[in-house]
């Protein structure tokens, strides 16, 4: 799972009108009064909007890279979007209506940039024109919608296509980057010069990206929000090949809201030592053959592997759209899980077991406050995780409407938490591992202990599976002996995998990444304990062809 970062924007101060010093911040003002007279305007068409909201994002970002012990890059960047949703019909039927038969998924919205700055008629300006355009555009979908739903047969789900929210007032002072950009310059020069020292690396990145996002939000519900948050993210990389071509990569980053919570230099020069002796172990590493029995992941390979194969198929559009396979629909308030599991997703949690989390927020792109969803209790599936767009059984957000700029928000997770009870230490959940080894007759085990990402499939057109993406992984023979292998990719279905958890142990870890799909790049963190799964599926992972260089390096390979 690649990370991509949305640049933002900074503002200048200018003189503005009495009014909108009056509402507050400028920018959220000229938002509102554009709001209300787009409204007002619009109302005595013959199609008028029956709800409006306006998003402005503005994103203050800096990028220092390093790779080899040089600097790679250094960037500064400042932008502001607006995302602009205007419905015509009614929250049965409108213009979003799904075109059965036609393209699926979240609808692409074009970026629009938006003026830096503080000048409420400069703002109001670009509102007004991309209001007009898109009111225009609305009307024509609303008759496309129409049609389509005439001449297709009756939908499975009947819920409509949004849902009303409450009005809500909410400030957060903008918050600006605390970044020395010359500091920090030398210091990825420090961190990624070990890896000059060694010819069969032959990529490396480290490098810290800072951003500043600040959101204002008003709608036609009455709701006016400023919200704003800082990220900062270091992150370290590596790649090596093997003799028989698999390019084979090892990933380490840090994440948090200020810079204090960055690690020392001590640690992070640790960090840079431990991925350099994996990549060189993984270089030589034996490769594992398809293979089926039981394994354990450890608690950060746990976040991952339920964000992918669990997470996605929690998100309440793929429960409703009947291009979807609807895996879990059916079972509300049955068993999906193992009684000793349980699964939240929270938006509000700013920490677990220490660390910051990524996907953290105070309220959602449609407005929706922020709040804690417990999906599953005690191994029953009790709800989805919903946007704006209602589903049956649910017609109301419980605040997981999320997009990235320029995409219309759907359902996404935010801070995904596996939890569970009677959890034992690792030695033991070890123990059990090699017991159920002995007990199906294996020549070993495996260990799960790093996962870089993965991806699902949740369509009907193609198998419903998974494919997630191993990077350090262990066989554990009978004696209790562990040996690094590689080329390991974990297939499986879902209703099938889950079914197969039969333990879990203390270690609780955390995974902080971003998650591309149908409304872009979202940050997002999962966390869970060691779990023990009687039976996964591993196949061999995709390799190059190309050979290692023929030339030596022009340094000693130590």
């Amino acid at each position: 799972m690649k990370s991509i970062l949305t640049l933002l924007l900074c503002s200048t101060i200018t003189a503005v009108p009495a009014f909108a010093q009056a509402m507050g911040s400028p920018v959220l003002s000229a938002m509102q009064a554009e709001l209300n007279r787009s409204m007002e305007a619009l109302k005595s068409q013959p199609t008028p909007p029956y709800f409006i909201s306006y998003e402005v994002t503005e994103t203050h970002s800096v990028q220092v890279t390093g790779s080899f012990g040089t600097l790679a890059q250094s960037t500064e960047s400042k932008r502001r979007n607006l995302d602009l949703d205007l419905r015509v019909g009614s929250y049965k039927l409108d213009n979003t209506h799904p075109i059965r038969g036609g393209m699926q998924g979240a609808q692409r919205v074009s970026t629009i940039e938006m003026p830096l700055g503080d000048d409420v008629d400069a703002i109001r300006a670009s509102l007004w024109y991309n209001t007009d355009a898109n009111y225009k555009r609305a009307v024509e979908q609303l008759s496309a919608a129409k049609t389509n739903a005439k001449v297709k047969v009756e939908q499975e789900d009947n819920s409509g296509d949004f849902s009303p929210a409450p009005a809500v007032q909410a400030t957060e002072a903008a918050i600006p980057i605390r970044f020395n950009r010359k500091e920090w310059e030398e210091k990825v020069r420090k961190y990624s010069a070990p890896f000059q020292r060694y010819g069969n690396i032959y990529q490396t990145m480290v490098g810290l990206s800072a951003s500043s996002e600040t959101r204002w939000y008003v709608s036609t519900d009455g709701s006016r929000i400023q919200t704003a948050q800082t990220l900062y993210r270091l992150f370290i990389s590596g790649v090596t090949k093997a003799d028989d071509g698999m390019e084979l990569p090892r990933y380490e980053s840090f994440f948090s809201f200020t810079p204090e919570g960055l690690p020392s230099d001590a640690v992070v020069m640790k960090t840079v030592d431990k991925v350099i002796a994996d990549l060189k172990a993984l270089k030589t590493a034996p490769l594992v053959d398809p293979y089926v029995g039981p394994a354990i992941l450890t608690g950060r390979a746990t976040g991952v592997f339920f964000h992918e194969v669990f997470g996605h198929r929690l998100e309440g559009h793929r429960n409703k759209s009947e291009e979807q396979s609807q895996t879990f629909k059916k079972f509300l308030n049955d068993r999906v899980l193992p009684d000793f599991i349980s699964v939240y997703a929270d938006p509000t949690l700013r920490k677990r077991v220490g660390i910051e989390l990524n996907g953290s927020y105070s309220y959602d792109n449609q407005g929706v406050k922020a709040r804690r969803v417990t999906v599953v209790d005690k191994g029953i599936l009790k709800t989805f995780l919903l946007s704006r767009n209602p589903i049956d059984g649910f017609p109301e957000s419980n605040g997981h409407g999320r997009k990235q700029a320029g995409n219309a928000a759907v359902a996404r997770q935010s801070n995904l938490i596996v939890e569970a009870t009677h959890m034992v230490s690792h030695a033991e959940l070890k123990k059990q591992l090699l017991e159920e080894v002995k007990k199906q007759g294996k020549p070993f085990g495996m260990l799960f202990d790093d996962i870089q990402g993965g991806f699902t499939m949740t369509g009907r057109t193609t198998p419903n599976a998974f494919n997630v993406l191993p990077v350090m992984v262990y066989r554990i023979y009978p004696d209790g002996r562990e040996e690094l292998v590689r080329g390991v990719d974990l297939i499986g279905t879902p209703l099938t995998v889950f079914t197969r958890i039969i333990g879990a142990n203390d270690d609780i870890a955390v995974f902080n990444g971003t998650c591309g799909a149908e409304s872009g790049w979202v940050p997002v963190s999962a966390s869970g304990p060691g779990l023990l799964v009687s039976q996964i599926e591993v196949q061999k992972k995709t390799k190059s062809q190309e050979r290692s260089p023929i030339l030596a390096p022009p340094f000693d390979d130590k």
